[in-house]
């Protein structure tokens, strides 16, 4: 496989930064290609402009309509246009990121912001005429790895953690973002106590990284319901004999994180 893996960690000494080298190293172990976009080290702008569209003082700014047009005239900025043709290639995307203020760092969410514009990460218009989305679109066929480190227990961000969910914490990005463009999301790897972490706790995280990547190609997935797969409404709403008298994010998923940590 060809695996594109973006990091955002401003240093190559702390656990993200170890672990990003270690699971590169597996990877290619396995036999597979690497590519790395490692923020800090490029520093990437994550600051979206009106240059970026090319648009000159006088233009409104409307990101959409500007991002598309850019797209689609290929005038965007030299180092957007080499994320998505990296993005293009891989059959896998590896997301690692320490977990600040429970999101990304801003650099990474910079980079999508930047990265993933109209006309290549959403308003794709399939043969039909309907919009690509959610289990559909540029990122279809290929599969998404989120890890992220955090400086608490692992028991904090679990079903009944006071943290909440890792899988509900990160619904904007897996569900919103990765899937939204249409990959196939793997359950994310959440890797605690990364402010104090021991040589111990190195190589627990290290073989626990090496797990997942092994079964990057074969793993299950996270079960996010299709759009188009008949389980929402002509309004985009969950029919009602679904998880019925239920709401909120779980409900989007087949079955509920409570279910999977049972399982």
């Amino acid at each position: 496989m060809d695996v594109l893996w973006v990091v955002a960690h401003p240093e190559p000494r702390s656990l993200t930064g170890v672990l990003a080298a270690e699971g590169r190293a597996a990877l290619e172990e396995q036999g597979h290609r690497v590519a790395v976009s490692n923020l800090y080290a490029m520093r990437w702008d994550p600051v979206l402009t009106r240059e970026d569209y090319g648009l000159d003082a006088n233009e409104r700014l409307f990101v959409s309509h500007g991002s598309r047009r850019a797209y689609d005239a290929g005038t965007l900025p030299p180092e957007i246009r080499a994320e998505q043709e990296k993005l293009r290639r891989a059959d896998a995307l590896v997301l690692q990121f320490p977990l600040w203020w429970f999101g990304m760092p801003a650099i990474l969410k910079g980079w999508v912001d930047r990265v993933f514009v109209d006309g290549f990460a959403y308003g794709v218009r399939g043969p039909d005429g309907r919009t690509r989305r959610y289990g559909d679109g540029v990122l279809a066929g290929k599969r998404a790895l989120v890890v992220t480190t955090t400086g608490g227990p692992d028991s904090a961000f679990g079903p009944r953690g006071i943290n909440g969910h890792v899988e509900e914490l990160l619904f904007p990005l897996l569900h919103g973002t990765l899937f939204y463009a249409g990959a196939t999301v793997l359950p994310p790897l959440l890797v605690p106590g990364a402010d104090r972490f021991t040589e111990e706790d190195r190589l627990r995280a290290g073989a626990a990284l090496r797990g997942r990547l092994a079964g990057l190609g074969t793993d299950a997935p996270l079960p996010f319901r299709p759009q188009r797969g008949g389980d929402y409404d002509e309004h985009l709403v969950l029919r009602p004999h679904l998880t019925p008298g239920q709401a909120g994010l779980s409900v989007h998923m087949a079955d509920s994180p409570e279910v999977r940590a049972a399982s």
